[in-house]
């Protein structure tokens, strides 16, 4: 089977971030004790981005990301960009599996609004320094805000009813896309753990704990990614990754995708999905079936990012046979399960290791459609 296209996502794809090179952790390092200075520091970054996204071309891969090598937090350095939304290091930390704590949390102290260009420039250098790939930015979904803290974490002055929260969030994330596409950007993805979340029982009754309403959670959600996406430009592609956690190697959630498909597929308007699928706790690939036929496009996971053994080409591609039963081949495509480093410290694998299994992933999609 030989399919091509210029439109992400490709065949072999990645969801974004990458482990961050010993130079650039020697220079955060220097930064956060205060003997480096931010354009100094930027100036590193400049330059491992660089490496990085050259890296990604010479596999391969048709879409290059720079890696994520400017945030501490897949989610918290853009989030903290909007107005509103505070960070701060609590006595009680988010536990990962294994008893790995989080060290931040998140908190809504006033009106949320989107005014500062929060990562513009970032994506405007990544952009520049790409030769024969389409950069790829990545962001949050907006319902970390909500989701981190609860009712409890926003301020009940700025939002006395969470309908003007909801309103107000996915307003501003309306804004961030359509700015993404006014500087140019084609392939943005939505990082949506939470909706992942929504398929584990015990996410759940951790919610209802916290005196959260959750029967129209996910329909809440799905309004306000709606709500984003609708500030896209024409011919920008919008793709989501879903995962259950990814901190160290380790994780929160467990659950296949079944609770949350339905509204997933088809009342979401992303043109893909990446989606988490490496372990049995995504489940099977059964809810594959609530895709609409047509050109959404769902990007298997089945490559973890979490240890260093490489997957054979062969398990590989029985995986691919097994989704295919329940999705079309031409809406299928191969990438790992996650980024390689959600924060900075990065998951438990070599360098060497990570590229391999990009490799691996350009390899197989050559081998199953024909090119990448």
């Amino acid at each position: 089977m030989t399919t091509s296209s210029s439109q992400p996502p490709f065949r072999a794809d990645h969801v974004g971030s990458l482990l961050r090179p010993k130079p650039l952790h020697e220079a955060r390092a220097k930064w956060k004790a205060g003997i480096l200075p931010p354009d100094a520091l930027r100036q590193i970054e400049d330059t491992c981005i660089a490496t990085a996204i050259a890296r990604q071309e010479d596999i391969g891969l048709r879409a290059a990301t720079d890696g994520e090598y400017r945030r501490a937090y897949w989610h918290y350095d853009f989030v903290a960009g909007l107005d509103g939304v505070e960070i701060y290091e609590p006595e009680e930390k988010i536990q990962f599996h294994g008893n790995v704590p989080l060290r931040h949390k998140l908190r809504v102290n006033g009106r949320i609004g989107w005014t500062q260009p929060t990562m513009i420039e970032d994506y405007r250098f990544l952009a520049g320094q790409v030769r024969n790939s389409v950069a790829k930015q990545t962001i949050p979904s907006p319902s970390v805000v909500h989701f981190r803290g609860g009712r409890e974490a926003i301020d009940k002055a700025a939002y006395p009813s969470l309908d003007g929260f909801f309103a107000d969030l996915g307003t501003a994330y309306h804004k961030a896309v359509a700015a993404f596409g006014v500087a140019g950007c084609r392939y943005l993805q939505l990082d949506e753990v939470n909706i992942a979340y929504l398929c584990d029982p015990e996410q759940i009754a951790m919610l209802k704990a916290r005196g959260e309403h959750v029967d129209n959670l996910l329909t809440i959600y799905a309004d306000m990614l709606n709500q984003a996406i609708a500030g896209r430009p024409p011919g920008m592609t919008i793709s989501m990754h879903l995962c259950r956690g990814n901190f160290r190697s380790t994780f929160v959630a467990s659950g296949g995708y079944e609770p949350v498909a339905e509204v997933l597929f088809n009342q979401i308007d992303a043109d893909a999905y990446f989606m988490e699928y490496d372990t049995e706790r995504a489940g099977g690939f059964e809810p594959l079936r609530f895709v609409p036929r047509g050109p959404k496009i769902v990007v298997l996971g089945i490559i973890t990012s979490k240890t260093g053994e490489l997957e054979s080409t062969d398990e590989l591609k029985r995986r691919i046979d097994q989704a295919a039963k329940y999705l079309p081949l031409e809406q299928l495509a191969l990438s790992p399960q996650c980024g390689f480093a959600s924060t900075e410290e990065g998951n438990t694998l070599t360098e060497e290791q990570q590229w391999a299994k990009l490799s691996r992933c350009v390899e197989v999609a050559r081998n199953v459609w024909g090119d990448v």
